[in-house]
């Protein structure tokens, strides 16, 4: 079930708040985003992007992960947000692709 959970099979890309509502009315049950799917400028903290769209699918309760590798090229400020939402209920950060379809796969099996 997680395999059809994949933003590139939908078209979706994380590239402005109005991306939330797209997201949100997908009908499934959570998503998971790899760096192709997101635009560069969604890393740009001051712009408020990122965090005014984790709001909107935070209050929606939308489980999102977001695959950022290690070796991102996004900045320690992005490595700490990382850092923090690797243990978050809604969205979730991992480092690799096999971690966010455990996570996602879990996250949909145990919700109420």
């Amino acid at each position: 079930m997680v395999d059809n959970l994949f933003a590139n099979k939908h078209g979706i890309r994380l590239t402005s708040v109005n991306d939330a509502f797209e997201i949100i009315g997908s009908g499934l049950p959570g998503m998971i985003f790899t760096l192709d799917e997101i635009d560069p400028s969604f890393f740009i903290l001051k712009n408020q992007v990122l965090g005014e769209t984790f709001q909107k699918l935070i209050n929606y309760h939308f489980p999102v992960a977001v695959v950022l590798p290690k070796d991102h090229e996004f900045g320690e400020r992005v490595t700490e947000l990382a850092r923090e939402h690797s243990r978050h209920n809604t969205i979730r950060f991992c480092q690799t692709l096999d971690e966010a379809m455990i996570w996602m796969d879990n996250k949909i099996k145990n919700r109420n």
